[in-house]
């Protein structure tokens, strides 16, 4: 990429956050890897599906997050499941964490993507979500599914 050009290529989104959680407050953090999980990160070998942060002994950690092993590595492939240190300010992680005690909110991995060439990781602040409320936003996203379908009959049919 050209100097000037911010580029934010999408690695992995966590689809089943925005289903189980309210979600709040996004930060975007840095990631400590090796160089064969970079390169199999650039090949798309990545899941947030299971992957869920933690902050211990003033350092977020995310955890679950599989990062394939590079085919073309050797011993150097790391063990896909590691937990991964998340790079934060102190102060931004003394923040999350009084958040986290003080409100019932929890830390949840949202997206993993590239910007200019380094890999980010997205968190979001997160409220569970009942079951009704998971209803009430399925309900909603059938409504406004079946009212496109109804404007483009009405426009093209």
């Amino acid at each position: 990429m050209a100097k000037g050009k911010t580029g934010r290529k999408i690695i992995a989104t966590n689809r089943k956050a925005r289903h189980d959680y309210f979600l709040d407050e996004y930060i975007e953090c840095g990631i400590e890897l090796v160089g064969t999980e970079v390169k199999s990160l650039r090949n798309g070998g990545c899941s947030l599906k299971e992957a869920w942060v933690s902050i211990e002994n003033g350092e977020v950690w995310i955890k679950q997050m599989h990062i394939a092993p590079y085919e073309k590595g050797n011993i150097m492939n790391k063990d896909p499941l590691r937990p991964r240190k998340l790079l934060l300010h102190k102060d931004e992680i003394r923040k999350l964490s009084q958040r986290i005690k003080e409100k019932g909110y929890t830390l949840v991995p949202v997206e993993a993507y590239f910007k200019d060439s380094r890999v980010k990781i997205e968190i979001a602040l997160a409220r569970g979500k009942k079951l009704y409320d998971k209803r009430a936003d399925m309900a909603k996203r059938d409504q406004e599914r079946e009212a496109q379908r109804d404007f483009k009959i009405r426009n093209f049919g």
